[in-house]
């Protein structure tokens, strides 16, 4: 029985998708819910199965197409586990040794190296894709066989022999060069970043905070926190629950601008900025105001993996009124963050580092990080935004207050 295999139904914000991979060729057995292709949008990857067992008989849209919702990327055959008659499901390139003796495949950098040192191409094994021979082929080889005579030079009797030199050749190296086409989710968030920067008067304003007291308290309950909640406690919670109760007190950053009206938000949504191999995506926190540390801890973890298996969903990164980067994480001392259009302000986090602070008269080594607020100054005044970045400080200085709203 055919079954036309068509693109997912892409939510509202989502115009269209590109064919970004396709897991199985026509031909090639499927089992049900085996991966067919990865149809990729400005904000997820979305993943495309086998309906039942069968066959992919033919690809409607190849990879790099783009494809709307509903429209029709292939054909499949079910209950059809054969191959199609003519096709054939490709192989690994295997080149015999016999074939690769008569017709070697030379890199140009290793034909070079080859035809200078006086080697038979095929002498020497190759270890490049299908038996191709690199020039670390070729060097390998020249170590092996150290006597190896150079070609013979024809002197005529009027013709004095060239000085031969007793030094080895020096090889150039092979400039490589890739040019891949940009990812849709890449393409977005560069367009969304430059757009912020062009649309909204941003301003970074900085602080500094002792991270003493809350790693103390951090390391006096980790064992017990972890034991109770089943996740560790890290300082994303810390920063996540003092964000969301300086945002109760300052509603203007928890604002956005739409149009030519403030939209006020009445609830928090926090969106950490989570870094994975197909670029920054921004899960968000709903309600991170009634959210516990482990709630917190637990979601972000959850985050973390389905970013790295490329799992995310649209509905986890819409929204959003606040957003953290913790570009600490990485070893950044001091940076100013972009905005998170339509958000108006964006916390960023960087690296603790122990640095000598005039205390009560005193100088102690203190843990230190580097606090940046980057704002929209067409919604936040300056007063606002640094009052607010304080807020934040003192909150972390000090847990306590957090519990104790003070």
């Amino acid at each position: 029985m055919a079954i036309e295999i068509k693109a997912p139904t892409f939510p509202e914000s989502v115009a269209d998708g590109v064919v970004a991979t396709w897991h199985k060729k026509p031909g090639e057995a499927c089992s049900r819910d085996e991966l067919l292709v990865d149809i990729e949008t400005d904000k997820v990857v979305l993943e495309v199965v086998a309906p039942v067992d069968g066959t992919l008989t033919e690809l409607i849209k190849n990879e790099g197409d783009v494809v709307l919702g509903e429209e029709l990327i292939a054909r499949f055959e079910a209950g059809v586990v054969a191959e199609t008659p003519g096709e054939t499901i490709a192989e690994p390139e295997f080149v015999p040794a016999a074939v690769a003796a008569q017709e070697p495949i030379l890199s140009p950098a290793a034909r070079k190296m080859a035809d200078e040192k006086g080697f038979n191409p095929t002498d020497i094994a190759g270890t490049g894709k299908g038996g191709r021979v690199t020039k670390e082929d070729v060097m390998r080889h020249a170590d092996q066989n150290p006597v190896a005579s150079p070609a013979p030079v024809t002197v005529s009797p009027q013709t004095t022999a060239p000085r031969v030199e007793a030094t080895s050749p020096v090889f150039a190296g092979e400039r490589v060069e890739k040019r891949v086409p940009m990812t849709r989710l890449r393409a977005k968030v560069a367009q969304r970043l430059v757009d912020a920067q062009q649309t909204a008067a941003m301003l970074t304003t900085f602080n500094e905070v002792n991270m003493k007291p809350v790693m103390e308290l951090r390391s006096r309950y980790k064992d017990q926190f972890e034991k109770r909640h089943g996740v560790k406690l890290g300082f994303m919670s810390f920063f996540v629950k003092a964000c969301t109760e300086a945002l109760k007190r300052f509603p203007a950053v928890n604002a956005s601008i739409d149009g030519n009206d403030i939209v006020y938000h009445g609830y928090q949504d926090v969106g950490v900025a989570v870094s994975s191999d197909r670029g920054l995506v921004v899960p968000v926190l709903r309600d991170a105001e009634a959210m516990s540390l482990a709630d917190i801890e637990a979601k972000i973890r959850e985050y973390g993996q389905k970013a790295q298996a490329g799992k995310l969903g649209i509905e986890d990164m819409t929204g959003g009124t606040f957003t953290l980067s913790n570009g600490g994480v990485f070893g950044s001392l001091l940076s100013t963050p972009i905005l998170n259009p339509p958000q108006s302000a964006i916390l960023g986090m960087h690296k603790i580092q122990e640095r000598p602070m005039a205390v009560n008269g005193q100088v102690e080594i203190l843990p230190m990080m580097y606090l940046a607020l980057s704002y929209d100054h067409r919604l936040l005044d300056g007063k606002e935004a640094v009052t607010f970045l304080v807020t934040i400080k003192e909150l972390l200085e000090d847990p306590a207050r957090i519990l104790l709203e003070l």
